[in-house]
């Protein structure tokens, strides 16, 4: 099973409740809705486990595909691509890693 776990923080200027109103109301709907995808989620991080210490990530994402050749057909449709667009405006340097369930 394929996962794509993503990393990020929120740009300077960004505020939190901006970027998570559209999430939950836009990202999560319509990546949830894609074929490809058996399920997307958005985890907000607080702290290192055992410490006070802030977590080095404010989100992470998690998508698992049930069709990667579908899903790369389906993020470059228009919607998709608008998504992605949007996303970038949020989203400081974000690390997209492709993992795998062992």
């Amino acid at each position: 099973m394929i996962k794509l776990v993503v990393l990020f923080n929120l740009k300077k200027g960004v505020e939190a409740d901006v970027y998570q109103h559209w999430a939950k109301t836009t990202d999560l709907p319509t990546v949830n809705s894609l074929e490809s995808v058996n399920s997307f989620e958005v985890l907000k991080c607080s702290n290192l486990l055992g410490s006070d210490l802030p977590s080095p990530y404010e989100y992470v994402e998690i998508i698992e595909l049930a069709d990667k050749d579908l899903f790369f057909k389906e993020v470059s449709t228009n919607t998709m691509k608008n998504i992605a667009d949007e996303f970038q405006t949020f989203a400081d340097n974000p690390m997209f890693i492709v993992s795998e369930t062992l």
